[in-house]
């Protein structure tokens, strides 16, 4: 009998919102991803969970060398330990009543026949063999981790730039490397050769004399083209990527990353009909890559799998992209920030969520990246802009650094949300005689930019009581569009049930489907790009003219997909046609 695991993750949300889930949920089976960038958060979580469960601590000071990629190693180590723990006990008392183990059946989609299989085999064997035959066939989830390759920025020590290895990506991979974890390391934002080439100083990330990779490559990719490129790219250095993570690229949480009018279903298509090419080209390089490493190169291509996420809130919608584009799994992100058990939110957060419609919800230019930002109208960092905004005062003390990437006025990198930046920005404009209008639209648009690096981790220091790094404990939230259907705080159970149909959380609600409400986002982002250009602008006018073709092609490829499953689905098919003719009158009156 085959008993399938999870058919969903947790995806990565923020700098702390998930960045103990596994503790949380993988014993249960579940997989999460923990954020690599913030490693003073996740030495101020190691010397909390060390209290708590009375292990060990001893402080990484910033004055220890490789003091960052250190304290992720011993956060990793941690986590490693505490869900093995927890899961060897889940095991232990699985035969109790309400046990963790309980639980964990509940939560599977179909539980009954694991129930039966144990029954049978208490009755005919022993204790010792139900153990085992728990060990061998539901596995804890997981214990991912992410690296937004191109958060890279050199260190300095005393005023020293620092070695390359001693950048923010480079130590963080370094981190998760030497670390106990056999898992998965999700590369996102972009390719960054550079990074990637870094991947060959470490032994976890090759096959050993069994085959096995200890740790894993998952690339999160927003089209195929971007997979072929990037899995080549590895594949040629003996790295073997293990999943494609196919993200939308505007319906999903945190930074938005826009494709050429891209749209999820033909991207989600074209993997599905050209898997076995990609697997056959980067296998061919795989083997050469291997040889040349003179490590023993497999008979066949390792597992791929193809995953999905952004914006699915249905268990329709979850079985259809499973079922229609055959894939291994599919991330639910924004929906668990409404679960308190599994993300760390804190009160104000999570009431500003659960209360939030489709009109609070926006594509902002609130982060320093320079790159659109899924956010909520309300949170309490934009409350402390405000504030220091009209006390003349504007932007943040820079600690943290992980987002000062601009040279614009300085050698060493700085943020576009720090003080220092601002005036600059402000001063520059000054002595070049700007307009009193134009300098107040230049300081509306600077004050948008939101300290990330302290706002995407205050919300779990206020979540576990702890004291904040800093004075400003104003939270940013990034939840995807879609958080705004669903419209109460809920258990894991709950949320799960959900995901697997035995409840509906949303019943009721007039909700689009994940695919509409992608197509609408990307028309708003097409409408305001053609406004925002001139009629002299032939270049960039010609790249959105493409953009509105494939978003056209996107809409032909849907017309045809939901006649064909006429009889089948029942929400997702409610007034789409209509829909997807209003979406194509529109981008016909584009004057592009």
């Amino acid at each position: 009998m085959n008993f399938s695991n999870h058919t969903f993750s947790i995806p990565v949300m923020g700098l702390g919102y998930t960045v103990d889930t596994p503790v949380k949920v993988a014993h249960l089976g579940i997989s999460s991803v923990i954020s690599l960038v913030d490693d003073i958060l996740m030495e101020k979580m190691r010397e909390f969970y060390s209290i708590k469960f009375n292990f060990p601590f001893n402080e990484i000071s910033t004055k220890v060398e490789d003091f960052r990629a250190k304290r992720i190693t011993a956060y990793l180590n941690m986590i490693d330990k505490l869900v093995h723990e927890k899961y060897d006990e889940l095991i232990q008392n699985f035969h109790k009543k309400e046990s963790e183990f309980e639980k964990l059946l509940e939560l599977l989609p179909e539980s009954k026949q694991i129930r039966e299989k144990i029954n049978h085999l208490l009755e005919n064997k022993g204790l010792k063999d139900v153990k085992s035959w728990i060990r061998t066939n539901l596995l804890p989830g997981s214990i991912d981790v992410n690296i937004m390759t191109k958060l890279d920025q050199p260190r300095y020590d005393k005023g020293e730039k620092l070695p390359t290895e001693y950048n923010d990506a480079h130590a963080a991979l370094r981190g998760f490397a030497n670390s106990t974890l056999c898992s998965s390391l999700v590369l996102s934002a972009g390719m960054n050769p550079r990074l990637y080439s870094y991947l060959e100083k470490f032994d976890d990330f090759y096959p050993n004399e069994n085959g096995e990779i200890k740790k894993k490559i998952i690339l999160k990719v927003s089209d195929y083209r971007s997979a072929m490129i990037q899995g080549r790219f590895l594949a040629k250095k003996g790295i073997w990527v293990s999943e494609y993570r196919v993200e939308s690229g505007l319906n999903c949480g945190g930074h938005a990353f826009a494709t050429q009018g891209y749209l999820l279903g033909p991207i989600l298509n074209e993997f599905k009909e050209k898997k076995q090419e990609l697997i056959d080209a980067t296998f061919q390089v795989y083997i050469k890559g291997l040889e040349e490493k003179n490590i023993a190169a497999p008979t066949e291509a390792p597992s791929m799998k193809v995953t999905a996420q952004g914006g699915v809130g249905s268990n329709e919608e979850h079985n259809f992209l499973l079922d229609e584009y055959q894939l291994d799994s599919i991330g639910w992100g924004s929906p668990f920030m409404l679960v308190p058990e599994v993300c760390n939110i804190d009160d104000q957060s999570l009431n500003l969520l659960k209360e939030a419609d489709e009109k609070d919800l926006y594509l902002s230019e609130a982060s320093p990246l320079g790159v659109h930002f899924n956010n909520v109208k309300g949170s309490s960092q934009q409350t402390y802009i405000k504030k220091i905004g009209e006390e003349g005062k504007p932007g943040f003390p820079c600690t943290k650094r992980f987002l000062a990437f601009n040279n614009e006025y300085t050698e060493k990198p700085i943020c576009t949300a720090s003080k220092q930046y601002i005036r600059k920005k402000i001063g520059e404009a000054e002595e070049q005689n700007a307009s009193v209008e134009d300098i107040k639209n230049l300081k509306l648009k600077l004050e948008e930019k939101e300290c990330l690096c302290e706002g995407l981790s205050n919300s779990t220091y206020l979540a576990n009581n702890l004291e904040p790094e800093s004075a400003r404990t104003g939270v940013s939230i990034c939840p995807g569009p879609n958080i705004a259907y669903f419209k109460q705080v809920v258990s894991l159970k709950e949320m799960v049930d959900h995901i697997y149909g035995k409840i509906n959380l949303i019943k009721g609600i007039k909700r689009p489907n994940l695919f509409i409400k992608e197509l609408s986002m990307y028309t708003d982002y097409l409408e305001k790009k053609v406004k925002e250009l001139g009629e002299s602008e032939e270049k960039q006018l010609a790249y959105y003219r493409v953009f509105r073709k494939n978003m056209q092609d996107g809409i032909s490829y849907y017309q045809k997909l939901f006649t064909k499953y006429e009889n089948k689905l029942k929400e997702m098919k409610e007034g789409v046609l209509s829909d997807l003719e209003q979406f194509s009158k529109k981008l016909e009156s584009f004057k592009i």
